[in-house]
Order: C-alpha cells, then structure tokens, then sequence
C-alpha cells in the first residue's frame, strides 16, 4: 500500500517573471529620444506607426490609451462594433 502523502506531488515554486525588475510609474520620454524615435520611423518607411506615435506624444497620451485603438484597427471603428 502506498504512502497518500506520496502520491500528491509538491508543487514546484517558481520564480516571479518579474523579480528584481523596476515596477511602478517610468520616467518621460526626454525630446531627445522622442526625435531619435521619429527618425527611426520615418527611415523604416513606418508611416502609420510614426502617426500613431506622433499622436500619443502631441496628445500626450498614455501607452494604454494609444494600444486599444491599435488592436481594433480603423476597419473595426467604422463597422460600429
């Protein structure tokens, strides 16, 4: 007969992804690399990325607020979806 203790195994601790690694609010984006940005876009021929990029920063808005209306994409804001 078997042990019950044995026959549930221990669950493995793993380690946080995230340890060690800086949380919380980041610091702003210095004019100098907003323009380093900008330049990278416009030499990779991203135009729609440099606009959206270009809109976030004039509007100053929020990583999370500039993500929503990427991932619905124009098609799906004009369906009325």
């Amino acid at each position: 007969m078997q042990d019950p203790t044995d026959a549930i195994p221990q669950a493995t601790r793993r380690e946080p992804w995230n340890k060690g690694k800086l949380i919380g609010a980041k610091p702003p984006l210095r004019p100098k690399h907003v323009w380093s940005i900008r330049t990278k876009l416009q030499i990779a021929g991203r135009a729609r990325d440099l606009a959206m990029f270009n809109l976030a920063i004039d509007s100053k808005l929020r990583g999370c607020d500039v993500v929503l209306p990427l991932l619905n994409g124009p098609s799906r804001a004009r369906s009325g979806i």
